[in-house]
């Protein structure tokens, strides 16, 4: 769910050395798949895998909550990783370095706050339960990467991923249909997220392996919390 890099950081010479084709495609998974763009495919598949959660929103409510999710959580993080970019803040807007990215994070920390507040006290819009528990996750997950990145470097894209598996167990937990195979898919999408960042050797495998177990968490225990 976020502001992360998605240019290769380390080790230039090292990346180099993979083919160029293999160098492209991880780097399109990267965009793909970045954090800040997760937030709006989690609930988008949310309104598909659990229609029944959203039956008491009309069609134009269901798509004004993908809206709000799109601009409080990608739109707006995006901006200020630009307007830091404008002010010189940031070198770039990939943010390599660990320091350019504490406004970042701290500003998509409010947004994530934000947007969990608005869908558990908007009550015209009645947001499911599982809604507000993902996006409850989603700012428990950015406080501890926050807090783990002052000490050692982890991986956003794998942090984002992992809350994407997490709220698929959950899903796996609640629902009454066997979503044994959109589980499989999501372990999928995130093994290739994972691989993508080891060819562009943006990460090391501990930083991918926590990440995951981050996100993992902070869906199952935010779920827990509100239920």
């Amino acid at each position: 769910m976020n502001t992360t890099t998605i240019a290769p950081e380390e080790r230039p010479e090292e990346i180099r050395q993979q083919p160029a084709l293999l160098r492209g495609i991880a780097m399109v998974i990267s965009y793909l798949f970045h954090p800040v763009f997760i937030p709006v495919i989690m609930t988008a598949l949310l309104t598909q895998l659990l229609p029944a959660s959203f039956s008491g929103l009309r069609p134009q409510q269901t798509g004004f909550l993908l809206i709000q999710v799109a601009y409080i959580t990608a739109f707006f993080p995006l901006l200020v990783v630009l307007l830091l970019k404008g002010l010189g803040f940031v070198d770039s807007v990939y943010l390599k370095d660990s320091k350019e990215r504490i406004i970042p994070l701290m500003a998509t920390m409010i947004f994530y706050f934000w947007a969990y507040w608005v869908f558990r006290n908007d009550r015209a819009m009645s947001a499911p339960l599982i809604v507000k528990s993902v996006f409850l996750a989603n700012f428990w997950s950015l406080i501890a990467l926050f807090m783990i990145n002052i000490f050692f470097k982890i991986s956003m894209h794998a942090t984002a991923m992992g809350g994407l598996l997490g709220m698929m167990i959950v899903i796996l937990a609640i629902s009454p249909v066997n979503m044994a195979l959109p589980l499989f898919a999501a372990i999928f999408a995130a093994g290739l997220v994972g691989t993508a960042r080891m060819i562009l050797k943006a990460h090391h495998l501990n930083e991918l392996w926590t990440g995951y177990g981050l996100g993992i968490l902070s869906q199952v225990a935010a779920y827990w919390y509100l239920s």
